[in-house]
């Protein structure tokens, strides 16, 4: 046996029952940053149709509101590592629960509609800075030979939280009376809608003080001793605390601080790996996702379903999307990113095919014709489905593995970048669209996933099972 193996048999027994409990609730606890990324990115689904009535907007105008909170998700983002190398993972995580329950406040009781675009910002800061934290930090404290299990709580969490956001203002319609600007608790039930997340903000705050500092962040500020209990807690007692303690050591002091210049060159400005990493992440949001998760209500309801149904609905997708996640989750070792990947671009491409085909018929009193409805329908849950059990999931592993070493981190920053920009540009212009031409705008969406399929075929290489010593 050599080494290296010695020392993953070693690591992998060092995590006993007694403390696996006691690293969960650590892990979970992290991930509900991941909770509230989910449902203050969904929540103002609930909302987009009251907010157009209620200050009388246009599409253009809606979409920048509901569009700039991924400004403040990008600023977050960027921040939020060197944020964290300073003051703590745990410190990051209280400034993110208070600006998460700051955000709903401001949220629930804007004056105007510059006001509530403040409001949205800052709770995308907010979305920016769990989006980098939890992950980080949970790969930090989870013992090796579970750190892949726990790391995927910070998905789970995600998309549960979108169901729970869709789920709550399915709830609170129906106490409203079917109405979204129905009064309800002295505000209109929109309101209410954006000033619950109160409640999972503040869960999220008074968790993070019971759980410990990354181990990392505590040897980087000269806090051994803390340090060493913190390992002890959650890798056992058996673990050699001083070997612990001095291999994180070394690997911070061995480390490459890559920089954006490193990834230049090649034909194209950036190295081709970067390019590829920027592309699967455009690819992941062009195909129009995020208006399954921003806009289905107005969607449903632009083609006759009643509102109360709509919102139904849009819980129901972000079921099948915790379905389709769970799958991925399953599939991702055993079958490989690539064929994962394949797969979903495949069944996206019908999915938004026969949205597209549906949404061309004329409405007929105000609905599609019953055969076009249940099939657009039916075909919103495919395509929500596919990607939630490929690409959804896929593409963060591929940016997490296909990087070399020294590229990783600024290869990574750029890719997500890549992500958060083009998440905005879907975002801001799918009501414009929609007013244009409903049918076309999901024509357009269907294109870009049957891209993705050569797209993966020519450039994208299978990274399961190989180190990531071994990417280049």
């Amino acid at each position: 046996m050599t080494s290296a193996e010695q020392t993953l048999k070693s690591r992998a027994g060092t995590a006993r029952p007694e403390h696996l409990g006691h690293v969960i609730f650590i892990a979970a606890a992290a991930a509900m940053g991941g909770f509230l990324f989910g449902y203050d990115s969904a929540v103002i689904n609930g909302a987009v149709e009251a907010i157009r009535s209620r200050y009388d907007v246009g599409s253009a105008a809606l979409a920048q509101v509901i569009a700039i909170a991924l400004i403040g998700c990008a600023i977050g983002a960027a921040t939020a590592g060197r944020m964290a190398d300073r003051i703590g993972r745990i410190r990051c995580m209280q400034i993110s629960a208070v600006l998460f329950t700051i955000s709903a406040v401001g949220s629930a009781l804007p004056f105007a509609l510059y006001d509530l675009a403040f409001w949205r910002i800052v709770g995308g800061f907010a979305i920016g800075m769990a989006s980098v934290i939890g992950p980080a930090y949970i790969a930090e404290v989870a013992p090796a030979a579970y750190r892949g299990r726990l790391g995927s709580f910070q998905q789970a969490a995600i998309v549960i939280g979108i169901a729970i956001s869709q789920l709550v203002n399915w709830g609170i319609l129906n106490a409203a009376g079917g109405d979204q600007r129905g009064e309800l608790l002295g505000v209109e039930a929109w309101q209410v809608m954006l000033g619950v997340m109160v409640v999972p903000a503040v869960l999220y705050g008074l968790l993070s003080f019971a759980i410990p500092e990354s181990p990392r962040f505590l040897i980087s500020v000269g806090r051994g001793e803390r340090a060493r209990e913190v390992l002890r807690e959650v890798e056992g007692d058996s673990v050699d605390l001083d070997a612990r303690v001095a291999e994180i050591e070394h690997a911070m002091k061995s480390e490459h601080k890559s920089v954006f210049k490193d990834l230049l060159g090649g034909t194209f400005f950036f190295k081709p790996i970067v390019w590829i990493g920027i592309g699967l992440s455009v690819f992941q949001q062009f195909v129009g996702i995020n208006v399954a998760f921003y806009y289905s209500a107005t969607l449903w309801q632009s083609v006759g379903v009643d509102p109360t149904e709509s919102f139904l609905y849009s819980f129901t997708t972000s079921i099948i999307n915790i379905v389709g996640t769970v799958i991925a989750m399953i599939f991702v070792d055993r079958i490989g990113r690539r064929p994962l990947a394949l797969i979903g671009s495949v069944g996206m491409v019908i999915g938004l095919a026969l949205e597209a085909w549906a949404f061309s018929y004329d409405l007929v009193d105000g609905k599609l014709p019953a055969t076009q409805g249940w099939v657009a329908l039916v075909a919103a849950h495919v395509f929500v489905l596919f990607f939630a059990l490929s690409w959804g999931v896929v593409v963060w592993v591929f940016l997490g593995e296909m990087f070399p070493n020294r590229l990783r981190a600024a290869a990574l920053g750029v890719a997500a970048a890549a992500q958060w920009i083009a998440n905005w540009a879907i975002t801001a212009s799918f009501p414009s669209l929609a007013d244009w031409n409903l049918s076309a705008t999901y024509v357009i969406y269907t294109i870009f996933a049957a891209l993705s399929i050569p797209f993966v075929l020519r450039f994208v290489k299978e990274t399961n099972g190989k180190t990531l010593e071994e990417m280049g």
